[in-house]
């Protein structure tokens, strides 16, 4: 794995970084993501011959952390070109592919995905949404909930399970549902977090779909699924890095600007040590994203799992003490709407949660890499 980032990647940033600065914390997401589209940041990930960039994970991670470095993270980029993208992609039919990837990379239209249910959470061998053959069509019936973005989403990648034929279990599937299809419902959630994206339960109650709905073999189960879960993994880490940035940037200024008995804060020890203890975790957590990235991108996945669960969970850490102590650093002024930060000590919250939370990324690491027995 290379240790320096390429002069493209250096390029990429630097372009990505010039437009988050133009629009800036008080961003217009749908202004945003159409100019971002025609950039071609948005499908850099996409294969060219669907309209995309050729790129990978590594490059998609690049454009939203550095968005989120400017205060403008569009948190619909980890959903629609990196999960839903990325699994037609590697899974879809060619019509699939011909339909939804130029699409999604020019940012004409775009994809949710629902995999948490009420008492399942994320656990997919736990999720009750069922699927079964009616002829020649599929009937998904079944809930969902925190679901990003479905209003403004076009179709959901729903996850759902059906009945293995050899054996009679049940296993993870991948449907795309149409906005308007029939049995097909949403109720927003009241959410104290305030974002541009807002959070729904779903609804399916027989939904019905053709044959071609289905993403991917019924059979292959649970690789498709986390083809899909590993980017998504990457890309939060990424908005937690873009989103610590902005905040350390911004205790950062006020540091050196503001001057108490004629020293800038910034100048005491006990400012200047832990802003730069912030600094080194939210780096050391990017060494993982890229590392994550790179081996996913190589087609690594097993291994590209490990390190996307630890990129994650480094990054929510240190995104979450980088917005602390940006907040500590300006005091009373930290919680004011002028300087940005107040909001961000819940949306901070998120990357420690969503979409796995930091215990269940310690079980993955103590299980899957250490070895050592389950406690459940």
């Amino acid at each position: 794995m290379p240790t320096t980032e390429t002069d493209e990647h250096k390029s990429l940033r630097e372009a990505v970084a010039a437009l988050g600065k133009r629009h800036g914390r008080d961003f217009n997401r749908e202004q945003l993501w159409s100019e971002a589209a025609k950039l071609g940041y948005l499908g850099v990930n996409l294969p060219e011959e669907y309209g995309g960039g050729g790129g990978g994970i590594a490059e998609l991670s690049i454009v939203l952390e550095e968005l989120g470095a400017a205060g403008c993270p569009l948190l619909m980029m980890v959903v629609s070109p990196a999960i839903c993208g990325t699994v037609i992609a590697r899974f879809g039919t060619e019509a699939q592919k011909q339909e939804w990837l130029p699409a999604l990379a020019d940012g004409t239209r775009t994809m949710a995905f629902g995999i948490t249910e009420p008492d399942a959470g994320s656990n997919s061998h736990r999720i009750t949404t069922t699927a079964h053959r009616d002829g020649a069509d599929w009937l998904l019936t079944g809930r969902k909930v925190f679901i990003s973005g479905v209003d403004i989403a076009d179709a959901t990648l729903i996850v759902g399970r059906t009945e293995d034929s050899r054996t009679g279990r049940l296993k993870p599937c991948l449907f795309i549902v149409p906005r308007d299809a029939e049995g097909f419902t949403r109720r927003q959630m009241d959410m104290e977090l305030q974002a541009a994206e807002k959070q729904f339960e779903l609804t399916l109650d027989d939904v019905r779909l053709p044959a071609e709905a289905l993403v991917g073999d019924e059979d292959a189960g649970l690789l498709q699924l986390f083809a899909g879960l590993n980017p998504e993994r990457i890309m939060t880490a990424a908005f937690a890095i873009g989103m610590g940035r902005y905040a350390l940037s911004q205790a950062i200024t006020y540091a050196r600007d503001r001057t108490v008995w004629n020293t800038p804060i910034g100048a005491h020890q006990a400012i200047a040590h832990p802003l730069a203890q912030a600094h080194i975790d939210l780096e050391l957590a990017r060494l993982m994203m890229q590392k994550a990235a790179h081996l996913y991108d190589a087609g690594d996945d097993v291994a590209a799992g490990e390190a996307a669960n630890m990129a994650k969970y480094a990054a929510g850490e240190a995104c979450v003490k980088a917005v602390d102590q940006a907040v500590h650093t300006l005091g009373g002024n930290g919680l004011t709407r002028e300087f940005g930060l107040a909001s961000l000590i819940t949306a901070a919250r998120v990357a420690r949660i969503a979409p796995v939370s930091r215990e269940m990324i310690l079980n993955y690491v103590s299980h899957q890499t250490l070895g050592l027995p389950k406690s459940y």
